[in-house]
């Protein structure tokens, strides 16, 4: 939800502030460029709000002061996209160094990640804390915590505590039947297993087909010969739904052997092994871009094809009319001449 206004956004690398700054420049440029530079970061730099603030020139003359500036190398304006997917949008920011610079830095600073930060602050702040930021306005609010109990205000070890919200989770499936039949007299008893959290995910993946279809029943002996060979999978990059669904997909309407079937299926469905040079990342980070925009007419382009900040045409017109304003007048030539001629006759010497 950024405003899509020209804000104004510092360049690093600046010198101190002096009272000498744009003493080069002339009066109306210098003046226009000590009250940009006075201004915070994110105030509104358009023409019409500039005119507003400075009385003394109409929004005419600011355009032209600021295009002046942008020749001379103290701004650029760009614009960069602002939002997620579809909430994407185009907002607007002018860069502002206190140093003149030449297209080259501006070109190089333009091009890194860091002016594309700078230009939108608010995206950094969002990808920065994402757990620990208020929720929106229109999100539920949540309940405040509860406050820690003092030694007095215990509760009773016999009373039961207070039922707590809590997400809907998946309760962990029971161990295979298999594993809780009795062992035979005389032989020592295997190992207990009441819980999942020492069995690897290849393990629980082939437990559980017994109880997704029960022509796919597995003992825990057949479990654990076949875990190598489905690890082997998981190990490919499968996913625990791919490796099952491999399994159980097309199943004939008797299967005598479960051991015997799975085993088959497990050597010849095997996934192919990926290079890791050719994978590609799942979710790759979005490259934000700036997108320099002439001063003067706003027409979008490429840092390089804009130089001092202006499109070709507006460039080629500023340039002649820069020309035409040194270009002396011819009436004149003659008189300067003449005074020339004079300063040079009192020179000599006498």
């Amino acid at each position: 939800m950024a405003k899509p206004g020209y804000g104004k956004r510092s360049a690093p690398d600046q010198q101190a502030r002096t009272r000498h700054d744009f003493a080069l420049l002339p009066t109306r440029e210098r003046y226009v460029a000590g009250f940009v530079d006075h201004l915070p970061d994110g105030a509104a730099m358009s023409v019409k709000t500039l005119a507003k603030q400075l009385p003394l020139y109409g929004q005419q003359a600011i355009s032209t002061a600021l295009t002046a500036l942008s020749v001379a190398g103290y701004l650029r304006r760009v614009r960069c996209p602002a939002g997620v997917g579809d909430e994407t949008r185009w907002v607007f920011r002018t860069f502002w160094s206190r140093t003149a610079r030449d297209n080259e830095w501006w070109n190089t600073y333009l091009a890194t990640e860091k002016a594309a930060l700078a230009a939108v602050p608010a995206l950094v702040a969002v990808a920065a804390v994402p757990d620990t930021a208020p929720p929106p306005p229109w999100g539920p609010t949540e309940e405040p915590s509860q406050p820690s109990l003092t030694a007095q205000e215990s509760p009773d070890p016999d009373q039961a505590p207070a039922p707590t919200a809590v997400p809907q989770q998946r309760a962990p499936s029971p161990a295979p039947d298999a594993e809780r039949v009795q062992p035979a007299a005389g032989t020592a008893p295997p190992a207990p297993h009441t819980s999942e959290a020492g069995r690897s995910p290849a393990y629980l993946a082939l437990a559980r087909l017994g109880r997704n279809d029960h022509r796919l029943a597995l003992s825990a002996d057949d479990c654990t010969a076949l875990e190598p060979q489905a690890a082997q999978w998981l190990a490919r990059g499968v996913s625990i739904d791919y490796l099952t669904h491999a399994l159980t997909a097309g199943l004939p309407a008797q299967v005598d052997s479960p051991l015997g079937f799975i085993r088959r299926r497990l050597t010849d469905k095997l996934p192919p092994q990926l290079t890791t040079e050719n994978t590609q990342p799942a979710t790759p980070a979005p490259t934000r871009r700036l997108l320099m925009e002439c001063t003067d007419c706003g027409r979008p382009g490429q840092p390089e094809a804009l130089p001092d900040g202006l499109c070709r045409p507006c460039h080629t017109t500023h340039t002649s009319s820069v020309d035409e304003e040194n270009m002396p007048d011819p009436a004149q030539i003659p008189d300067v001449k003449a005074h020339m001629n004079n300063l040079r006759d009192l020179l000599k010497p006498v």
